[in-house]
């Protein structure tokens, strides 16, 4: 847990600030893109495994 506060505290001062407003819309863009992309994955594994896709 001592780990975990001080990582927290690590990345919480890393970007604290971040004060360039194109700097963070890019930041939210890329994170939106991610979660995306994620979900797109997600998707289309479960499609395959839906649909009976063989994986060997």
């Amino acid at each position: 847990m001592k780990r975990f506060l001080l990582v927290k505290e690590i990345y919480l001062e890393a970007f604290r600030n971040l004060g360039n407003i194109l700097l963070q819309r890019s930041f939210k863009i890329f994170s939106w893109f991610c979660f995306i992309m994620f979900f797109v994955v997600l998707y289309a594994f479960v499609f395959r495994v839906v649909t009976g896709f063989p994986f060997d």
